[in-house]
């Protein structure tokens, strides 16, 4: 074997090897939070990239109707990538975790005839990110949130309460609340991003949200996907519930969106 293949080989060895380190080293990490909130016991989920040692911006996570399971723990983990620190909050309580529509409705109705229990329950999670500082890979300055269906409620509940973040984005969100006067708390930008043909959020809805976020001299945005219908930027629904289904288009339309709007507020921070 000559010099310069041997060195060719000694290199390409090398080269594998820092490649498989990294690739060992990228994975990310999921750990699991556990905490009270008046009693009740909850166990959100933290998701981040361990192989990127840079500071981050922490948000928390709102799932859909079915809480946190393993399709939104994969959809927490695309998102955070090497850019975020993620919480995915926990609203039910460890002893409710819907395994179907059915359950997921049952569950998400609930908390809809509770709301100072969501808004509890979603400004503990936000808490607990807080406290992961000098944990995790978290900056400490830079906080926001965003949700998926009845999670875009809860994310705009936690904007409504004051709470300290940046900004707050929604995916095919419930936009109704309770009390349009709590919006006058918002400290937070806000970007809802809707689907155009979107039959759970009625026309009426739209037009409330809007007045609500103009009369609280809100800093919002509102966006319409032509032709996507409720959880479009969920991968895992696949038409199941009628009118409820993913749209590649719009989901990496939306995720885009949802990056610039973070970068673009966080910067100003």
């Amino acid at each position: 074997m000559t010099s310069i293949l041997k060195l060719t080989l000694k290199f390409l060895i090398a080269s594998w090897l820092i490649m498989a380190s990294q690739m060992v080293s990228a994975a990310m990490v999921t750990k699991t939070i556990d905490y009270d909130v008046d009693g009740k016991p909850m166990q959100s989920v933290l998701v981040y990239d361990n192989a990127v040692k840079t500071l981050r911006p922490g948000l928390v996570m709102a799932p859909d109707w079915l809480g946190i399971n393993n399709n939104q723990i994969a959809l927490a983990e695309q998102i955070a990538g090497k850019d975020y620190v993620v919480l995915i909050a926990d609203v039910y309580g460890t002893a409710v975790r819907p395994t179907s529509a059915a359950e997921g409705g049952e569950a998400s109705k609930t908390m809809y005839e509770h709301r100072s229990d969501l808004r509890a329950r979603i400004n503990a999670a936000l808490t607990q990110l807080k406290l992961q500082v000098g944990k995790a890979p978290l900056d400490g300055q830079h906080w926001g949130a965003f949700g998926f269906c009845f999670g875009g409620a809860a994310t705009l509940d936690l904007a409504r309460t004051g709470a300290d973040v940046q900004a707050v984005v929604t995916f095919h969100g419930n936009l109704a609340t309770d009390d349009p006067a709590l919006a006058k708390n918002i400290k937070a930008k806000v970007l809802a991003m809707n689907g155009g043909d979107d039959k759970f959020v009625p026309d009426d809805q739209i037009i409330a949200f809007q007045k609500e976020m103009r009369d609280a001299n809100v800093d919002w945005q509102f966006v319409n996907f032509g032709g996507a219908v409720h959880c479009f930027a969920i991968p895992a629904a696949h038409g199941e519930v009628p009118g409820c289904k993913y749209n590649e288009r719009a989901a990496k339309r939306s995720m885009a969106l949802m990056h610039s709007f973070l970068n673009e507020t966080f910067a100003a921070k």
